[in-house]
């Protein structure tokens, strides 16, 4: 059994308890046992209407959602995200210690607005000079953002892309269109990407949009993106995902995984942090109030 099924048979043996909902939600305009028939009750209690007014006073948009609440989909990587990370918005402790944890030199977590992660992220302006320029659709987004400083006050941006059960097929989405937009700045000699890289072979998901993130931290880092000096591209995955781990789909890539054949492609390899999830938050159990959270992380998706 691979690990999507897998996911997908525990969300719906831990439906009914966790979620107080009987299932057969419509997705793709069929009932489905996976899908909630209550969207909402797809974030946690304890962030559901806070989350909810954020997305919308942002303007940011769910996957397969509607304006006011997200996918009912209990495999949706975007909520699984946001009931990982937005418990962090009002921590500074719980968020400078997830930040530690991917990068020991941050001592401090810096604050986003109003709260120590942002979701949908796509920056102040349009960087890439893609056509579209909104928070979760039609153009280069991380799902979540997070600003640390260091002890010398160095301030480093995390553009946060996090999957869930996603894995991807060997299909070319290299056309003209994409390509006189990324294929410069692939080329460029102040590139992230080595001298000799083949933009077309960057056309494949995942490696697509990990194209256009370490294109959009490279802009960030250049333009300052709040006050940045440096800016990492974290990929939270599950380690148990091997599906889209392992999975090379670029016939021109090699590694013994998707981490493995990105780094060799970067300048500075160092600035591609793979995480898991648990991993990631794992500083948090030594934190007060973070017990039924974690709880709820525990029996849905760890």
């Amino acid at each position: 059994m691979n690990y999507r099924e897998e996911q997908r048979q525990r969300a719906v043996s831990t439906r009914d308890y966790l979620f107080k909902d009987p299932g057969t939600g419509i997705f793709f305009g069929k009932e489905r046992d996976f899908v909630l028939k209550d969207p909402s009750l797809n974030l946690w209690a304890g962030i559901r209407d806070d989350a909810k007014y954020h997305f919308v006073a942002n303007g940011i948009a769910w996957w397969k959602g509607t304006e006011e609440d997200p996918t009912g989909h209990l495999l949706s990587s975007q909520v699984a995200c946001v009931n990982h990370l937005y418990p962090l918005r009002q921590r500074c402790d719980v968020a400078t210690s997830v930040l530690k944890q991917i990068e020991p030199s941050i001592v401090e977590s810096l604050p986003i607005g109003n709260g120590f992660v942002d979701f949908e992220y796509i920056g102040s302006r349009q960087y890439l000079k893609e056509p579209a320029f909104t928070r979760g659709t039609n153009c280069t987004s991380v799902d979540a953002v997070m600003c640390g400083a260091t002890a010398e006050r160095e301030v480093i941006l995390f553009l946060i892309e996090w999957k869930y059960t996603e894995s991807y097929r060997p299909d070319n989405l290299y056309i003209p269109r994409r390509a006189e937009v990324y294929d410069p700045l692939i080329s460029s000699k102040d590139s992230p990407f080595l001298t000799g890289v083949k933009p077309q072979d960057l056309y494949y998901e995942p490696f697509y949009q990990m194209m256009r993130q370490t294109l959009l931290a490279w802009q960030f880092e250049i333009h300052g993106e709040m006050e940045c000096a440096r800016c990492f591209n974290v990929h939270v995955i599950p380690n148990k995902n091997k599906a889209l781990k392992e999975r090379i789909t670029s016939p021109g890539l090699q590694g013994s995984d998707i981490h493995e054949a990105w780094r060799t492609l970067l300048k500075r390899p160092e600035k591609y942090i793979a995480i898991d999830p648990e991993e990631m938050l794992r500083p948090a159990y030594e934190l007060p109030d973070t017990k039924s959270w974690l709880n709820y992380l525990e029996a849905r998706y760890w």
